[in-house]
């Protein structure tokens, strides 16, 4: 079984301070030690899940070139869909065996970022699926506001500190479809070996083996959620921001074994991003004499173009 640590939302949200207290030290902790928790007591409810998964199969079941026809050119991917094997993580060559589509931000209020952000591709064949992706996005971008309301307390900020920055942020939902392997990948894996770029990911669809995570002594270690459960793993920005006191954690998809190649995986990450404007540099209170400062500033919105570059997702 998984040796990810299990929290409760619930806790947080309770009302009650010693229940708040130990939210705040349990993710802490964990955060700390290994980035990643199982999350249970968010704001999914299992309609709405099983509404998802309905609607993603169906978009990647049909047509290859109506699925191509919604991959939009000059965005670097950000919006609509991409194609299988385009995306690779940072400093390897090989493309990941998986095809996507991303749900970008809902802006409400603020012309500026209307403009800034490319619209959401609407798919006409299936007359649900966007409402659907729509709500998914809004109960996973509410369970990640109160995720770091509780990590600005651990590190001793404001509670509402991450609030102004993820409001309107550039955050991104991301359905993928591992497809069946029909023949010996040659060096490619469902998802090589990365960090995520943002300040947290959470993760829908954990349920099976696959997914892993590697721990401070270097070991590959399975990471496994309850169907109840969101993974939830600390991104490079806010590993910048804390200066790595909270650790944005090397994880994989490996390819499953060869009796299940025939097989799909489907898995839901939101990747929570803060607004461009967000300074990334260290905060004061989690640099000193043991700590020394290991990054310089930048903020969230160079950061991602850079990582987006490395990915192969935009040409220089």
């Amino acid at each position: 079984m998984s040796l990810v640590p299990s929290v409760d939302l619930s806790d947080f949200i309770s009302g009650d301070d010693a229940r708040k207290k130990k939210f705040i030290q349990e993710i802490g902790k964990a955060f700390e030690e290994i980035g990643f928790v199982a999350l249970s007591g968010h704001f999914l409810s299992e309609e709405l899940v099983e509404n998802l998964y309905d609607e993603i199969k169906k978009f990647f079941a049909l047509p290859q070139d109506i699925k191509d026809s919604y991959e939009i050119p000059g965005i670097g991917g950000q919006r609509g869909y991409t194609s299988f094997g385009k995306e690779h993580a940072k400093g390897r060559k090989e493309g990941d065996l998986k095809e996507f589509w991303h749900f970008g931000q809902y802006v409400t209020d603020n012309p500026k970022l209307n403009e800034e952000y490319p619209d959401n591709v609407i798919v006409k064949e299936l007359p649900d699926f966007n409402q659907v992706g729509e709500e998914t996005y809004k109960m996973l971008e509410k369970t990640a506001r109160y995720v770091l309301r509780a990590l600005a307390l651990h590190l001793h900020l404001e509670e509402t500190y991450f609030d102004e920055f993820i409001t309107n942020g550039n955050s991104i939902l991301r359905p993928i479809h591992y497809p069946p392997i029909t023949s010996e990948p040659k060096n490619a894996v469902r998802a090589a070996a990365h960090g995520d770029i943002n300040l947290i990911t959470l993760l829908m669809g954990a349920h099976g083996k696959g997914l892993q995570v590697k721990n401070h002594k270097g070991e590959w270690i399975d990471a496994i959620a309850r169907p109840d459960q969101l993974m939830i793993n600390v991104g490079d920005m806010l590993s910048r921001l804390s200066n790595n006191k909270l650790k944005s954690t090397i994880h994989q998809v490996v390819n499953p074994p060869k009796e299940l190649w025939g097989t799909s995986r489907y898995s839901v990450p939101f990747f929570m991003h803060p607004i461009s404007e967000m300074p990334l540099n260290c905060l004061e209170n989690c640099i000193d004499e043991v700590h020394p400062k290991q990054f310089e500033g930048i903020t969230a919105g160079e950061f991602l173009h850079e990582r987006l570059i490395e990915l192969g997702l935009i040409k220089e």
